[in-house]
């Protein structure tokens, strides 16, 4: 059951998910989430040893030398992070800063009713975001986005993922039906590249810095560009 006071939160994100993110609208809904919904979530985890230990907290690394990661051969899994990161212009410490930002909201009693592994599968989620950019080949185009989203879903049942397509979903039906066709094929190509290869989401990338990506990537079952032909957003 969605409670009212959720539903609020919910129409924001709807409304403008660039304003009321994702990440913001996962944080806020423990505390409204039924108890049989967050149990269900916890067993799908703890039910796989390989996901348990994900959430456990045990892989949780430092962030990334990003310098030392530059100084790699050129084609390894740490060059290629490294040149990801740098092309996209991100923020070298996000990770750092998002952990920051889930420990300021636990002090103030907003992230109250997460489970545990939710909280340890989350930070570690975001430390390996980007590597999974890397090893599936999907860009960081607002298409290339949601296939990742999608194929982690396909994955790993985790509802920070859903709630990633629910609110495309919601909003290519109630606000922009021209993003439909796009958006689908999106969500399509990687929930089945998800479906087809070996599940990526506990890995260590942070041990394979110095492997070379193609010998990674085949070692999962990925070979080639990603499958993601999009038809054209349809302009009114």
């Amino acid at each position: 059951m969605i409670t009212e006071n959720f539903g609020k939160s919910l129409l924001k994100t709807f409304n403008d998910p660039h304003v009321h993110k994702v990440h913001l609208l996962f944080n806020e809904w423990w505390q409204e989430a039924s108890q049989k919904a967050k149990d269900s979530y916890v067993k799908i985890i703890n039910d796989d040893p390989h996901f348990a230990k994900f959430a456990s907290g045990a892989l949780y690394t430092q962030p990334i030398d990003l310098d030392a990661a530059g100084a790699l051969p050129v084609g390894t899994v740490g060059r290629t992070y490294h040149d990801w990161i740098v092309d996209n212009n991100l923020i070298a410490a996000i990770i750092t800063n998002y952990q920051a930002l889930h420990d300021s909201l636990e002090d103030a009693g907003k992230l109250e009713g997460m489970p545990v592994e939710m909280k340890h599968a989350v930070l570690r989620s975001y430390q390996t975001h980007d590597f999974q950019h890397v090893i599936t080949g999907y860009d960081s185009s607002p298409f290339g986005e949601l296939a990742l989203q999608a194929f982690g879903l396909a994955q790993l049942q985790f509802p920070y993922f859903a709630m990633w397509l629910s609110v495309t979903t919601t909003r290519m039906t109630y606000i922009n039906p021209n993003s439909i066709t796009p958006a689908m094929d999106a969500i399509s190509a990687g929930w089945t590249l998800g479906r087809n290869v070996a599940n990526i989401q506990c890995e260590s990338w942070e041990s394979m810095l110095d492997q070379p990506l193609a010998e990674v990537r085949a070692r999962y079952g990925f070979s080639g560009s990603p499958s993601l032909r999009v038809s054209p957003v349809v302009k009114n």
